[in-house]
């Protein structure tokens, strides 16, 4: 992994914190797919 490829630890906690509440990563990775199509669709 380079440098420019480091974790940002809040993205890390936010991921840790909704694997607690019970996601699952393909549901936290639909999620923010979502929201970024939405986001470029309404920009």
């Amino acid at each position: 992994m380079s440098k420019e490829q480091l974790l940002d630890p809040e993205w890390v906690n936010l991921i840790i914190k909704a694997k607690q509440l019970g996601l699952s990563m393909d549901e936290i990775r639909s999620y923010l797919e979502t929201q970024s199509t939405t986001k470029k669709v309404t920009s």
